[in-house]
Order: C-alpha cells, then structure tokens, then sequence
C-alpha cells in the first residue's frame, strides 16, 4: 500500500470518527470524565519520519531542469540530551505544541514539527529539461547539455571547498511545519472505570493544516552554498494518537501522523534561484507535556471516591 492510500485511510477513519460521535452521558454515582473545557496544555518531544518519492524542478538562470522520483530520509539524533538541552534543544527532529479544549472534548492546537529530509547520496535519478553556463556566471558548465530522461548519479563528492560538486539538497536546519490542529479527544477510562483525578487514557483525532518554513541546505551543479529560511509551501495532516495524563496534569503521548506537504516556492540559492516539489509523509511523535486549568469549567466534576 503507498503512502497516499495509506493517507487517504487514515483521513477517512479520522474524519468519521471527529464529526460523528457523541458525548456519552454519565450516570450519577461514577467518574465524571471529559470535563476538559478551559483547561491548556503544552507538549514537547521527538519524531522519525517517512517520505514518499518526489520530483524536484530547478529553476534558475540558464538552467531548467527537474530530478524524478528522488528518494530522501529524515536524521534522527536518537536519545538524546540535546532534547531537553535548552541550548541544543532545536537541533534534534522535534514537535512542540500548544493547545485550549474549546469544548470537553474537542482542542484547538499551534505547533510546529521539526522534521529533517535529506535527499540521499549517491543515488541513479532520471533528470529532464536543460543546463546551459556560458562559463562567466557561477555553475558547472560540465554537466551543460539537454537532458531527455537520462540517467545521473547524484554522487556523494566533495570538492576542494567542502561542499558537494554537483548536488546536495536538504532541510537539516529544518522541514518546519509550522500548523494549526483541530482534535477530538475521548477519555478510555470511562470504560474501564478508572479514576481522572490519578490517570486518564486519552484517544485523540485530529486534522490540521499550515505553512512550511524550511531552512533549505542547497549547493546544485556548482552554484554557491545556500543556507536560508524561507516560507516554502503550505502542508495538510491527519493523526491519530493516545494520551496518558497522570494527576490531571502530566501527560504522555504518542501520535501517527501524516500529510501531503506541496512546497512550489523553495529558495535555492542568494541569487533567487529556485526549486519545487510535494511528497507525503507519515512520522511518528513521543511528547511528554503538562495540562493546566486556563478558564473554570462551569460544570462541576463530582467524584465519587467510594
């Protein structure tokens, strides 16, 4: 199964389930669960990621040319201390996200997951379209000619000023997917009849949508190194995750996540060259976080401790 049908799946599931159920009432005498409207959260963790094939089209003067079904990977840092090093603590693939239960149980989230993609090297990739360097601007006028789906070794060799010689393409500063969630919350210990006030088991589903802010790592066909952020593209999500908040107030959770990221405006180099491209993702999200009371909830949470 690829991964849009995998996707599309999970999108399906998750839209069924955040706009078809219902509150469940609670009879007197039991654990009153889902009182959660008021209360804020925030959390912070780590993510390993996924990405499909994409096609990436260079643009820039005297070259037009486009790399199909490019394979990249993420960088993991692996555990850590540079996670809770708030001096490091952006260098690892991270998440971080702040959230307000608008009803018991549905939030509304702001957040960013800082994923890595790196187009891997060496790797045979097709390449279509034209290199023409009349040799006084900067590129490689080695690999001048047009191409019509021949075949090029993005080889893995550096030259003499430590950058690649022909091609290096990477958002290791950052695949910043800057986002907005709408997510249903439901609280699994109403079924096994476990106390709030020590532990809740949260299901969560969710969509959100955003903009990406990529810090794009970038040397093509001997042009000079560029290392800048800039808004890129927009993406689209979908998660499912489980929650365990202990206390009413420390939580622990885990998302799958994924999305389609479409990025037409990615700045290659100072001069104002440029690629794009779109692939999907699915990354995987351990957080741990701490939930607060922002606004009373009007409705009182009447336990019976007996």
């Amino acid at each position: 199964m690829d991964y849009k049908t995998l996707l599309v799946l999970l999108f399906l599931g998750i839209s069924s389930v955040v706009f078809s159920q219902e509150e469940t009432n609670i009879s007197e005498n039991e654990y009153t669960y889902n009182k959660n409207k008021g209360k804020a959260y925030f959390y912070w963790g780590g993510n390993r990621a996924l990405f499909s094939k994409s096609d990436i089209h260079f643009k820039g003067a005297n070259y037009d040319f486009t790399l199909q079904d490019v394979n990249a990977k993420d960088k993991p840092k692996g555990w850590h201390i540079d996670y809770i090093n708030p001096a490091r603590m952006t260098i690892p693939q991270t998440n971080f996200r702040l959230g307000y239960y608008i009803y018991d149980n549905y939030q509304i989230s702001f957040g960013f997951d800082h994923m890595k993609y790196v187009v891997e090297r060496p790797q045979n990739v097709t390449i279509n379209g034209y290199i023409n360097f009349n040799g006084i601007e900067e590129g490689d006028v080695n690999y001048n000619g047009v191409y019509n789906n021949d075949t090029i070794n993005l080889i893995d060799t550096i030259g003499p000023d430590g950058n690649p010689t022909f091609f290096a393409f990477e958002y290791t500063d950052g695949l910043n997917y800057v986002n907005i969630e709408i997510a249903r919350v439901d609280d699994l210990g109403e079924y096994l009849n476990l106390n709030p006030n020590k532990i809740q088991i949260n299901l969560l589903e969710g969509i959100g949508i955003g903009g990406l802010y990529p810090k794009t790592n970038a040397t093509i066909i001997g042009k000079p190194r560029n290392d800048e952020f800039s808004w890129s593209g927009y993406g689209i999500s979908v998660k499912a995750g489980l929650n365990l908040t202990f206390f009413e107030h420390f939580m622990i959770q885990t998302e799958l996540k994924g999305g389609f990221i479409n990025m037409p405006w990615v700045k290659t180099t100072i001069d104002g060259d440029t690629a794009k491209q779109q692939f999907w993702f699915i990354q995987h999200n351990i957080t741990v976080g701490y939930v607060f009371q922002l606004f009373n909830n009007s409705k009182k949470n009447n336990i019976n401790l007996n």
